[in-house]
Order: C-alpha cells, then structure tokens, then sequence
C-alpha cells in the first residue's frame, strides 16, 4: 500500500511508495548492521572466556556477608602487617574490620589459614586491547578478533591478581563495560580511549606508502579502530580529546615524545607545540579530569610540564633538574622497569633495539632520582604487543624491590596507584576507594601464600601463591583448601 507523504517528505521515497532503497533507511540499516556486528561480538567474547574460569567460578555468598579470618594483613599502606583483625565483606565494599574472633550473625566464613590478605594490584600504564596481542595481528586482524584475544586476556590479567588497570591508549570501552556488568572477568578498566598523537609521532602507525594524507584519504586502520587519533593544530586536539571524552575516557593520553616500538619518530623528538598540548589539557580539566603524556627525555617532560600534564608515563631519560621541577610540581612519575631483559617488550629493527638499551640505561638513574627527590611515583608495566609476556606482569612488580623496600613496592601498585587514579575525580567510572583495606573500600582483595614484605617474589608466581582473589565482593579464585 502506497503512503502519501506530501512534499516536504517526498524525497525520502523510491518507486511506488517503498522507502528500502532511500538514503534514510540506508543509513539505519547500516546503524543496525552495525549495532548487530558489535552485539555478536560481545556474545562470542562472553562465550569464548565463559569456558575459562580458574579455580571456582566467581560467585557472591548469596546476598550474605563474608568473613575473612585468620590471616596478617597489608593494608595497601602500613609498612607492617596488621593484626587481630577479621575482614567483613559486604555486598562489593568492605563493611568494617572486626575484632578478630569476633562473631557476625549470617555470614559465610573464610579461614584464610594464616596467609597474607592484602588489596587487589593495580597497574597504572596497562593497555588492555595491545598486551596479549602480538603488532602484527593488531595492525591487520579483523578487529572482533583483536577484542576476542583482549577479552581472553582480561581474565588472564585478573586471575594474575590485578583486580585494576589504568589503560593509556585502546579502545577498551566495550570490553570495560561488559566486564562491569558481569559478563565477563576482568579487571576494573580506567580507560584513556583512543592515544591523541600528532602526524609522525608515537600514536602514527601508518606506513610511508599512506602518506600524503589529503581531505579525501580514508583514515587509517588503528583510526578506525579506535588505537590511535591524529591530530594536527589546536581545532583537531580539540576535537579528538574530547572525542575520547564524550566515548567515557576516565583521563586522557597524548604522545609528547618519540618511543621505542614505533618506526618513524626519534626517540628525542618533540611532539605537539605547546599550544595543541594545552587544548588537550583543557578539554580534560573543563571536564574535571587531566592528561597524561608519553614523553622520555627532559625537554619533552618540561613541555608537558608547563602546559598542565599531571602524569609523566616513563620519563627514563629525565635528568635530575626536571626530577626537581617534577617533584616540586606534585605531578605523578609513572615509571616501568625497562632493563632490556628477557620480559622487554619485542623489537625487531635495529633503531628500535637501540632505543630500548637507551631507555633501559635510563632506567636505575630514573627509580634513583624518582626516590631521592620524593616525587609522586607510580608503577605499571607497559607491556605490549608481547602474548608470551604478558605472564610476567607480577614480575615486574617484582622487580623494583632494586630501589624500594618490599612494602614500598606494595604501596606502589596499591594504595599509591589508587591515588593515581583518583586524579579522574569526577569521570571515575568507581565511585570507591581502591588499593587499601579499610571500612568502605571496594572489596577487591587477594589472599597469598607467603610472606611479601618478607619476599616480594611471591607476587610473581601468582598460580601458585594467589590462593584466593575477590574483586568487587565477589570472588573469581578460591584454592584455599587445595
């Protein structure tokens, strides 16, 4: 049957009547294709890590409390245990410390077994789409496949007993958000959305052969991915930060410097003029957030600096005058121990091989001055595009215990990155307190066998020495009475 829709409508018609071929409903059909597409993949991601589960599935006590019993604890800031105390769990918070001993009605018991109980680890410079994946697959592979093996990883991550991430650069929204509503395990996600990167710099992954880019050039394939966002002048900075804003970035990231994996740009160039990279921490602070910056030697540092960045991501090339300025701005130094060892992140070319011993020299000079001037350290590990690294994630942890004593080195990737991550303030998709345990904290915790302030390797071997790993009150691992 024929409708008649008057003149003002009528160019939406076709033939007789039929709107099927109208550019309207070609527009919709292709929004509901794609609507389609990225529900399959959420169900092929929930199905493909539903058969994974370590341990005992996740669960909650039925609505009921939990008590934790019998056990020292690090309380994500102390620098020795804490004593006489139980742990009552409460929905996903932490309800109250008891008295040890101390009888509460209706609650499901834990007997840790005199183990260790402390908070879930947080890595401060994660990207969870990039880790388990190696560059290749990344840059050529259909993206429902690259969300598959980042989904797969989520798990992997959690069960390593990171129960948070901050992630610096992917589009891990999607993944975020089905691991939020329970479809999933993973980690709490502080995601940065897309890494806001100039033509040629760190975030330009495309090849020689693509330029010149022109008003008619397709955006590359990490663009529409949503790994990357080029940006060039204050208008496109503009546009981009506030792009990953409005898709729910928790904070911003913006490349201020060259890197070691990518191909083009030095090592000691410097990326964005001073103008793009206050566009990028204003859109940022007008929505109650800040920017952090990939940057590694002092002039990129002093740069960002000046313009507003609140988080220095590796720095290794820092001397110690702009530690100075780091630490007498209150900003955070969020460092990774680089060595150039067997859990480095691949390279292939030799220019890439020599900018990783460069940075690897940098290295114990950076965590040295970093402590001896105080400045707002975290810690994280950056491990990318490295499948077959990604299991080392606990070990490098462990491996700062060369500079910081073993409760420091807790603090850090506790109770210190939580503070980190609270610079989000208002776009913290986690309205709790992370990284400590206290009344009202997020109940994410870990029971692990051994003594880490004793030695810090036990949190390098987390299938055996994670014995039991909750996050958000509910618990993902329990071999308590394996």
């Amino acid at each position: 049957m024929g409708i008649n829709f008057g003149k003002k409508y009528s160019h939406l018609t076709h033939g007789f009547g039929c709107l099927c071929q109208s550019p309207l409903v070609a527009e919709i059909n292709a929004r509901i294709d794609g609507g389609m597409s990225r529900r399959s993949v959420l169900r092929g991601i929930a199905g493909a890590v539903g058969t994974m589960a370590v341990g005992l599935p996740a669960f909650a006590a039925d609505g009921k409390p939990v008590l934790l019993k019998n056990f020292k604890v690090f309380d994500g800031k102390s620098a020795a245990y804490l004593e006489g105390r139980d742990v009552l769990v409460s929905g996903n918070r932490i309800e109250d410390l008891v008295g040890q001993g101390e009888t509460v009605a209706d609650a499901e018991i834990i007997d840790c077994g005199g183990r260790t109980l402390m908070p879930g680890l947080i890595d401060a410079h994660w990207h969870t789409i990039l880790a388990g994946i190696n560059q290749v697959a990344a840059m050529t592979a259909d993206v429902p496949y690259v969300h598959l093996v980042a989904a797969q990883e989520a798990e992997r991550t959690l069960m390593r007993g990171f129960t948070t991430v901050r992630d610096v650069g992917g589009p891990s929204f999607a993944l975020k958000r089905a691991i939020d509503e329970g479809r999933m395990a993973g980690p709490r996600i502080y995601p940065s959305g897309a890494m806001i990167s100039q033509t040629s710099g760190h975030g330009d992954f495309r090849m020689r052969t693509d330029l010149p880019r022109s008003t008619q050039s397709n955006l590359s394939a990490t663009e529409v991915s949503g790994i990357s966002a080029l940006a060039d002048g204050v208008p496109e900075v503009l546009r981009r930060a506030r792009e990953q804003l409005m898709l729910g970035a928790s904070q911003l990231k913006i490349m201020a410097g060259g890197g070691v994996t990518s191909v083009f740009d030095p090592l000691d160039s410097l990326q964005f003029t001073e103008a793009e990279m206050r566009a990028a921490v204003d859109a940022a602070s007008d929505w109650g957030t800040y920017v952090c910056a990939h940057v590694y030697t002092s002039a990129g540092i002093r740069r960002a600096l000046d313009c507003g960045v609140k988080s220095i991501e590796h720095g290794q090339l820092a001397d110690e005058d702009t530690v100075r300025r780091m630490a007498d701005a209150g900003v955070w130094w969020s460092l990774q121990p680089f060595l150039a060892d067997e859990d480095s992140n691949p390279g292939s070319t030799p220019e890439q091989q020599q900018k990783r011993l460069e940075v690897s020299q940098g290295t114990v000079r950076a965590f040295e001055l970093g402590k001896k001037h105080g400045v707002n350290m975290a810690w994280g590990t950056d491990i990318l595009f490295n499948p077959k690294g990604t299991a080392a994630q606990g070990r490098h942890l462990a491996k700062i215990a060369r500079w910081f004593d073993n409760h420091e080195v807790l603090s850090l990737a506790t109770g210190r990155n939580a503070e980190l991550l609270a610079l989000s303030g208002p776009r913290n998709p986690y309205q709790g307190k992370l990284g400590v345990i206290e009344a009202g904290a997020m109940a994410d915790l870990l029971v692990v066998e051994g003594d880490p302030l004793q030695d810090i390797s036990v949190v390098a071997d987390p299938d055996n020495t994670m014995k039991l790993i909750m996050k958000d009150g509910r618990i993902h691992k329990n071999t308590l009475g394996a």
